[in-house]
């Protein structure tokens, strides 16, 4: 399958760690130019590093905030102003914020949709004009299955989370006209620092394989899912490939979810 990236640029915020890290690895392998932006500044570091070593490609990381309107459009602006244009956004930063309704601050709730959906929101529309003046473009929003189906104690999370399945809706049919495509992937149970915390705390006991496969977690597949799986569903998303596909999520967890 050609999935026609090489010389793409693509932005991924959130880039130095689990499904960002993967992804902007994935992207440098077909040959894209890739910017990626992370808070931390050695872990930003230690990524572009990595991913220049592994991939022969240039990436442009950039240390930043997204949670604040003014640095995500720097980092737009950025990405654009070093490569000479912007194709693709993957909007990934976030954190798991689960907790029950009534422990929830004021401050987390600004926090986390700060965070997870006014950081789309303001990166896709810093992108759009560079986009559009490239004849189109494809932004994929990383959100979880949790904004679809609640489970208790889930908040704020799975709320702003289904603020991010709305939004990509809206988006993809707002831009369409622009030949910008818009879609989210939905993530569920996958490897991550904050997953492998919660093994280590859970059952310290067990290898990553045994706990991974464990039958507490409900999965059909049988397992915890890596991050470069879910890399792959997102580059494709965003490729030539899926050039008919707009508005649209896809759940990458293992079968667990019980919506579509």
């Amino acid at each position: 399958m050609e999935l026609s990236l090489k010389d793409k640029v693509v932005l991924i915020t959130g880039g130095s760690l689990g499904i960002g890290y993967y992804t902007a690895l994935q992207f440098a392998g077909e040959g894209a130019k890739v910017a990626i932006c992370a808070r931390n500044e050695t872990r930003l570091q230690e990524a572009v590093q990595n991913i220049q070593h592994e991939t022969g490609q240039e990436v442009l990381g950039m240390t930043a905030d997204v949670s604040k309107r003014d640095e995500c459009f720097r980092i737009v602006n950025q990405t654009a102003g070093h490569f000479g244009r912007l194709n693709i956004l993957i909007n990934n930063a976030g954190t798991s914020a689960a907790n029950p309704f009534e422990s929830v601050t004021d401050d987390l709730w600004r926090y986390d949709f700060d965070l997870k959906l006014f950081a789309a929101l303001h990166c896709s529309k810093a992108s759009i004009p560079h986009m559009r003046k490239e004849g189109g473009g494809s932004i994929v929003n990383v959100t979880a299955v949790i904004g679809k189906a609640p489970p208790s104690s889930s908040l704020p999370t799975s709320v702003s989370r289904a603020a991010g399945l709305a939004l990509t809706k809206a988006m993809s049919r707002d831009l369409a006209r622009y030949q910008i495509r818009v879609n989210t992937v939905c993530i569920g149970l996958i490897r991550s620092n904050q997953i492998e915390q919660r093994w280590k705390r859970e059952a310290g006991d067990l290898s990553w394989e045994q706990y991974s496969k464990d039958k507490r977690h409900n999965i059909p597949l049988g397992r915890i899912g890596e991050p470069q799986e879910a890399a792959n569903v997102v580059t494709f998303l965003a490729s030539d490939a899926a050039s008919y596909v707009t508005g649209t999520s896809v759940n990458i967890d293992g079968g667990k979810s019980v919506v579509l």
